[in-house]
């Protein structure tokens, strides 16, 4: 089975679809993290060792870049740049996840529509190999409608009448919090970019 270094891992919506794709994975994350599924390392993205993997995953903060930051304007950290580098020194395959707007190089886009759930939660994802990504069909409704909910930790929830017991079902995570789940991606498209990753691991 083939390994993989989950970065600032958070609660692990990266991690289960991984997992389901065929890797042994261990997570990283600089504050404790009890519902990780798996492996768990306290500490820091930048400083950790990647000796031993045959695959990076990393999903650095991602605040800097948020839309809602453009109101709000506060001085997150940003550690993309520092990750991509330390990532590329190891000479294997590698990818990086953040929202639309981060400064991620050659990113293919990911939407819940593309696997059929009943969120729109568009992400890039950067990478040293090839990805390739499902058609971005028109969106199907609007968020209230048709089962379609938005997992944000902002005042939507009010305005759009949401319930956020409807956040796992729609995200396709069981096991995290509230306020877990509104930092999460969904596994599925761990899950689909893993199985191609596996793809490049020697044989």
């Amino acid at each position: 089975m083939f390994s993989i270094l989950d970065l600032c891992c958070k609660a692990g919506g990266s991690a289960i679809g991984l997992h389901r794709a065929g890797f042994r994975i261990v997570g990283v994350d600089k504050d404790p993290q009890p519902n990780y599924p798996f492996e768990f390392i306290q500490g820091d993205a930048l400083e950790v060792s990647l000796d031993g993997f045959d695959a990076y995953w990393a999903s650095p903060p991602c605040q800097k870049h948020s839309t809602l930051n453009s109101i709000w304007k506060r001085d997150y950290p940003d550690i993309i740049v520092s990750i991509r580098n330390r990532l590329i020194s190891t000479g294997k395959p590698y990818i990086i996840e953040n929202v639309i707007g981060a400064p991620l190089k050659n990113a293919v886009m990911l939407c819940g529509q593309m696997f059929g759930l009943g969120i729109f939660r568009h992400r890039l994802f950067e990478s040293n190999v090839l990805l390739m990504v499902p058609p971005h069909q028109k969106h199907n409704g609007r968020i209230g409608e048709n089962g379609l909910v938005t997992v944000a930790g902002h005042g939507s929830l009010k305005r759009q009448g949401e319930n956020y017991l409807r956040w796992p079902g729609a995200m396709g995570i069981s096991h995290m919090t509230r306020n877990e789940i509104v930092e999460a991606i969904p596994p599925a498209y761990s899950e689909y970019l893993g199985l191609q990753l596996i793809k490049y691991m020697p044989r």
